[in-house]
């Protein structure tokens, strides 16, 4: 009980008697401190799983494993993946998030560790399904903390900007792991970002403090003097979480958000090979060409959160369905475009990097977060990340058969892959246009 303790969120203690000066000083340090150590320590959380879209072009050259074993290991830790999104979202809404998030990047990083010395295919199933448990606890519960010390009118462009911790996570794995691997050998490709975390994990730790009453300091809704929350229904964690859970809109964000999850992974987990083995790249070229698109994705995160609350008064349907019909564009530009192109492929990734940020922002849990009560923040983001996941783990097993021509002896079929993250893109398209503008179903969310 003392282990499970540890990690819950304190009581909350007696208002501190400070001036208001004192109160500002120590409140917004704080804030900066909680902010600054989700949006960093969230982007470890993906050096510890994109690693291994790195090195899968040794490990098939090896001969360690196949692409449909590759496959099946990416599709098992996004199964896990997915189901801890949910129990972990349900958990954050009680969690002190930094001892949470601390321990969880910890599992993961001793996972990698382990799987440095491995060549065992049944391990890597099991141990990769496993890393996507720990790495679960990762978005959700910095929401939670974001929502936990920002009020709901700071939300929109809070949330845009620590959206681009994953696309910082993405680029600088995509880039130092490539080089790392390329100069080194596979098993770093696992041992660097094994340590890296680590240090990561202690610092979360360290500044992701737990809620402002626990601190002896108002809740963020009467230190801005926004209540518009209160607009909500209002009622105890579990009460509001089933709130969460039955609501149609959520679960309609959630199968959008599961299509657009399925182009995004598969570029992810799949686009180093596609550069080498379709367009002539080396590994380290085809690094660095991949890191342009969870870097633009900074910048689409950003806009999308910011554009929204700046021009769309936070409806967040409109900016939603531009990107996700930019997604669909810069997809096609990806396949399509001719090889030896190198400026063209980085303008094409680019592209798609601007619009998946955004996309990410708005269908990944912004939207989600707009559509139930404060409380039940954590269970929201869980739910929709569930989606989420299966929707990824759904796309790795299927790409790794489709690659290898769905068993029929034809290698690398990059066309049927790119065919079948189009097609889900497209319906993603077609359900967030049906959540945003579809006047029925508005109704029955407002009722």
């Amino acid at each position: 009980m003392k282990l499970f303790s540890y990690f819950r969120s304190g009581p909350e203690a007696p208002l501190r008697d400070l001036s208001e000066a004192q109160l500002h000083r120590e409140y917004n340090w704080r804030r900066w401190e909680v902010f600054l150590g989700v949006m960093f320590g969230y982007g470890f959380f993906y050096v510890a799983r994109v690693n291994l879209s790195v090195i899968k072009k040794p490990l098939l050259d090896e001969g360690i494993f196949t692409p449909t074993q590759l496959g099946a290991a990416g599709s098992a830790m996004l199964a896990v993946y997915a189901v801890g999104k949910l129990m972990n979202g349900i958990l954050a809404d009680r969690a002190w998030i930094g001892r949470f998030m601390g321990f969880s990047l910890l599992g993961a990083a001793a996972i990698n560790l382990a799987l440095g010395f491995n060549t065992s295919f049944l391990v890597l199933l099991v141990l990769w399904g496993l890393n996507g448990w720990f790495l679960s606890a990762g978005s959700a519960p910095s929401v939670v903390a974001l929502s936990q010390w920002f009020s709901p009118k700071e939300m929109g462009t809070r949330y845009g900007v620590w959206s681009c911790s994953h696309s910082i996570g993405e680029g600088l794995t995509f880039v130092f792991t490539s080089l790392l691997v390329a100069g080194l050998g596979w098993r770093m490709g696992f041992f660097g970002p094994a340590l890296v975390c680590s240090v990561a994990a202690l610092l979360l730790m360290r500044f992701v403090h737990d809620r402002p009453r626990t601190l002896g300091l108002p809740a963020v809704e009467d230190y801005k003097q926004d209540h518009s929350a209160k607009a909500k229904p209002q009622g105890s964690v579990a009460a509001m979480q089933k709130v969460a859970l039955r609501s149609p809109a959520v679960w309609l964000l959630g199968l959008a958000s599961a299509n657009m999850y399925v182009a995004r992974y598969g570029l992810n987990n799949w686009g180093v090979l596609f550069l080498q083995e379709s367009k002539g790249y080396d590994l380290a070229s085809a690094g660095v060409v991949m890191g342009l698109c969870p870097m633009a994705g900074l910048l689409g995160g950003m806009a999308g959160g910011w554009v929204s609350d700046r021009f769309f008064a936070a409806r967040r349907q409109w900016p939603c369905f531009l990107m996700g019909a930019g997604q669909v564009a810069a997809l096609l530009l990806v396949w399509w475009l001719p090889p030896g192109v190198v400026w063209l492929d980085g303008a094409a990734m680019v592209f798609f990097g601007f619009n998946m940020g955004g996309l990410i922002v708005f269908l990944g849990g912004l939207w989600a977060v707009d559509l139930v009560p404060a409380k039940a923040a954590g269970a929201a983001m869980g739910l929709v990340g569930c989606f989420l996941y299966m929707g990824a783990a759904f796309q790795d097993l299927v790409s790794g058969m489709l690659l290898e021509g769905g068993g029929h002896g034809v290698p690398y079929d990059f066309d049927a892959l790119f065919a079948f993250w189009l097609g889900a893109s497209v319906l993603s398209l077609v359900l967030t246009t049906a959540l945003g503008f579809g006047r029925p179903l508005l109704a029955r969310i407002r009722g």
